[in-house]
């Protein structure tokens, strides 16, 4: 299966799937995190998508039927939202939608621990993105998060990212200097990226975003996924040549989610199997 998985990945599908999102413009309903709410239309808008940034119980399930891809986002949880998650993460997987979770600051707290098992045990999820720890606690791996931010990942990271891909039928992209992608016993490395990324708060968001974006037109997760993450860290990889620090690189970033085009992740997708057939 792993030499199926690698000779599908070619940079071409991975370009084709940008191509998609420019030309067909999908709507991504996202309940996400109120911190990073406008960061998170505005890339949705930068890349070429429909941002629709909606919540309220009174109307998640009519939004999530006229939208092309949902992501749920545990950011900033209340239990309103709580329920708007699982109203509209349900409405999804009944219409066969894409679902996208961020896990952000699962294991921080009982009430952020017991509301992300909740959402995942009446949700089915195509793609979780979150960080080390997120994605270690969640796969019962260990993980250590100092606020919401990872400070301490699993002792194997791949194999928690399988794990928890495992678990949940779902792919798994824990994001790192390195990203890794898993589905059940299949793996893929990014190599894309800046550490000025993690200087901004609000780049895993606007990640997990993509990723929606993403998955709305290409059928295949985990394409769906890497060309998410490679073109991502394109983008993260342009504008720090503009940047002079952690404001200039988030004006700089949004410019490049707009500029960067099908050829640039042809040719600058950086792919790795790390246990190559």
């Amino acid at each position: 299966m792993l030499k199926e998985v690698t000779m599908a990945f070619t940079p071409d599908l991975l370009a084709h799937a940008l191509s998609k999102i420019r030309e067909r413009q999908p709507v991504v309903h996202a309940i996400t995190n109120l911190v990073t709410i406008g960061d998170v239309a505005n890339a949705l808008h930068a890349l070429g998508a429909r941002p629709v940034m909606a919540s309220a119980l009174e109307e998640v399930k009519e939004i999530t039927s006229r939208a092309d891809a949902l992501v749920l986002n545990l950011g900033t949880p209340d239990p309103n939202r709580i329920e708007a998650m699982l109203l509209a993460g349900r409405h999804a997987n009944t219409l066969g939608h894409p679902v996208i979770l961020d896990p952000v600051g699962a294991g921080a707290s009982p009430f952020r621990s017991e509301a992300v098992q909740r959402i995942l045990s009446e949700v089915r999820f195509t793609v979780i993105r979150g960080n080390g720890a997120e994605i270690g606690v969640l796969a019962g791996m260990g993980g250590k998060l100092r606020g919401i931010d990872s400070a301490g990942e699993p002792a194997d990271p791949e194999a928690a990212a399988k794990a928890l891909a495992q678990k949940t039928g779902g792919v798994v992209v824990l994001s790192g200097p390195q990203d890794l992608i898993a589905e059940r016993d299949e793996i893929i490395r990014v190599e894309n990226g800046h550490p000025m990324m993690a200087r901004v708060t609000g780049t895993g968001c606007m990640l997990s975003a993509i990723i929606g974006a993403f998955a709305a037109v290409e059928t295949n997760p985990m394409i769906a996924a890497t060309g998410a993450v490679a073109f991502f860290g394109l983008a993260g990889e342009k504008a720090a040549q503009q940047a002079k620090g952690p404001g200039s690189f988030k004006v700089a970033l949004f410019d490049a989610l707009f500029v960067v085009t099908p050829e640039d992740v042809k040719g600058g997708a950086k792919i790795k199997f790390p246990h190559p057939p």
